[in-house]
């Protein structure tokens, strides 16, 4: 079983970020399990903290990293970007220089927004900036869900059938891009 690192990339409890996050595990296959690395409370990335005693946060977020064989990131997008903490953490996440606890790993990436376009220009960002720090971004399917919004029934679970069968198909191919890497030795 591929232990899967879950990146929300906005902060807010209701999110449709969040809400599209916790709707995965029931449309994922068995051979993957979810667990979430929180990025809220991860202070700025600033070298001058980067000492013998780092802040915790940023250990423990580190840890989690190395631990998973694989990271799904859900992004939301904010002026046609990420947010600025899921900024933040992959940059702490890069770091000490020459210590990724990125590097190497597979990642995929899911893109929402209300919008039509569903969250494509944050999507296309983000994969930017997984290239500088060598994480190997799933290439196919993208997965952009648009009109975001319209996809929760009251409680907050994704009733909208044709996305649940687009991500359990992306879910799918996401694990059998996971069989191309070893597994987590963290």
């Amino acid at each position: 079983m591929a232990k899967i690192g879950l990146i929300v990339g906005s902060l807010r409890n209701g999110a449709f970020t969040r809400l599209t996050a916790r709707a995965l595990p029931e449309l994922a296959p068995p051979s993957l399990q979810f667990f979430d690395i929180e990025i809220g409370d991860l202070p700025f990335y600033n070298e001058d903290l980067e000492t013998g005693s780092p802040p915790a946060p940023w250990t423990r977020f580190r840890q989690q990293v190395r631990s998973a064989d694989g990271i799904l990131f859900v992004t939301p997008e904010y002026n046609r970007s990420i947010s600025g903490v899921l900024k933040n953490a992959l940059d702490v996440g890069s770091r000490p220089w020459g210590q990724s606890a990125w590097d190497g790993k597979p990642a995929g990436v899911i893109g929402q927004s209300p919008g039509a376009l569903g969250g494509m220009a944050a999507a296309h960002h983000l994969r930017q900036v997984l290239l500088a720090v060598n994480l190997a971004a799933m290439p196919h399917p993208e997965a952009y869900i648009p009109a975001v919004a319209t996809l929760f029934d009251d409680s907050g679970r994704l009733q909208h059938a044709p996305t649940r069968e687009f991500l359990t198909v992306f879910l799918q191919a996401f694990a059998m891009w996971l069989e191309r890497f070893p597994r987590s030795s963290g």
